[in-house]
């Protein structure tokens, strides 16, 4: 009686333990980690007890491309040749990927939280038949309605909430007249180099017009290469909801993108030019190449990119709805205890 009595107290005092198993990308810049880590530095700002676990010691960490404010300012705590501190008051959620060692810690006795950035991902880890519930796994985060609805399809004995993604304040549109620069970003590096050298094979009059590869830039190089460019395309059939389309857009750049396989939320017809096949891409980057030199862009293209960018951009509420949602669970969380007090003090009457 006397520990559950110590977790509500650490339940009231944000002092329970949320652990954000995180991914090591080696230095590579990636959206679904600094989302974790706006995540956990939202809640260590409102004063909960966020702490980000890695596997190894060797955590090479974000300092190189996400800024070395989050690293100092987040707890970080290693799995490897330690005895991880877990009480029943503690949660810790883990992104779809690490499906594998949800067996391995369904015997903890926290709340679990499944991270589900690419809801085509959340399957993949997984046995055939095998359900996150059966392991304790009842509640999940995700980044959309659009994939909430999946999710929910699939596991349907999961409890979904929707965080959308923050928008950087590191990228905004900048007043400089752009140089003949496109900035491009796939999921799978063939597809960045088939574009590439397809264009300049059909289109050799563009040649003068430069690619740039944004795989591996920290967020300030990728702001810079933004604040140069009149152009982005992007592909990636498996995005859970696409920062850097959006980011594109916060800079003022417009966007040619293969619409992947989960259409994201803010996609529109009207923010974007977007495909459904990758091998149309090469054509429309001419047509607009075209269209952007003899200022016949349509004007419309930018104020609906500006305001469909304009909720994502607003950390305010991305902080609130992290800060909900966590205070939810925690309260969620406490009333179970109380209840199980309650219970054994009338059984005992």
């Amino acid at each position: 009686m006397d520990n559950i009595k110590k977790s509500i107290e650490n339940l009231k005092t944000k002092n329970s333990r949320i652990y954000f198993l995180t991914q090591d990308v080696k230095g590579t810049a990636k959206a679904s980690v600094a989302y974790i880590y706006d995540m956990a530095l939202s809640l260590v700002d409102d004063g909960f007890n966020a702490i980000i676990l890695h596997e190894k010691n060797d955590y090479e960490g974000v300092d190189s491309w996400l800024g070395g404010d989050y690293m100092n300012r987040i707890p970080h705590k290693s799995i490897e040749g330690q005895n991880l501190e877990i009480s029943p008051e503690d949660f810790i959620v883990i992104p779809e990927i690490y499906g594998f060692i949800m067996e391995q810690l369904k015997n903890l006795p926290c709340g679990k939280i499944v991270l589900t950035q690419m809801p085509t991902y959340m399957l993949e880890t997984l046995q055939p038949g095998q359900t996150w519930s059966q392991f304790g796994f009842h509640k999940c985060i995700t980044t959309s309605e659009r994939g909430k609805e999946y999710i929910g399809s699939i596991m349907k004995n999961s409890s979904i909430d929707v965080i959308e993604p923050y928008i950087s304040i590191g990228f905004r549109k900048h007043n400089k007249p752009p140089k003949t620069v496109i900035t491009i970003h796939s999921r799978e590096h063939s597809d960045t180099v088939n574009i590439i050298k397809s264009f300049y094979l059909k289109y050799p009059q563009y040649r003068w017009f430069t690619f740039r590869d944004m795989v591996g830039m920290s967020r300030g190089d990728f702001s810079d290469a933004f604040n140069e460019s009149f152009l982005s395309v992007w592909v990636d059939d498996d995005s859970g909801f696409g920062t850097f389309p959006l980011e594109s857009m916060v800079s003022g750049v417009p966007v040619i993108a293969k619409i992947p396989d989960l259409v994201p939320d803010w996609m529109t017809e009207h923010n974007g030019i977007y495909l459904k096949e990758k091998n149309l891409i090469i054509d429309q980057i001419a047509i607009f190449i075209q269209n952007w030199l003899e200022d016949n862009i349509n004007n419309e293209l930018y104020e609906n990119m500006e305001e469909t960018v304009s909720k994502f951009t607003d950390y305010s509420v991305f902080d609130s709805k992290v800060v909900e949602l966590f205070s939810g669970y925690l309260n969620s969380r406490m009333k179970a205890f109380e209840e199980q007090i309650y219970k054994t003090e009338k059984n005992e009457e």
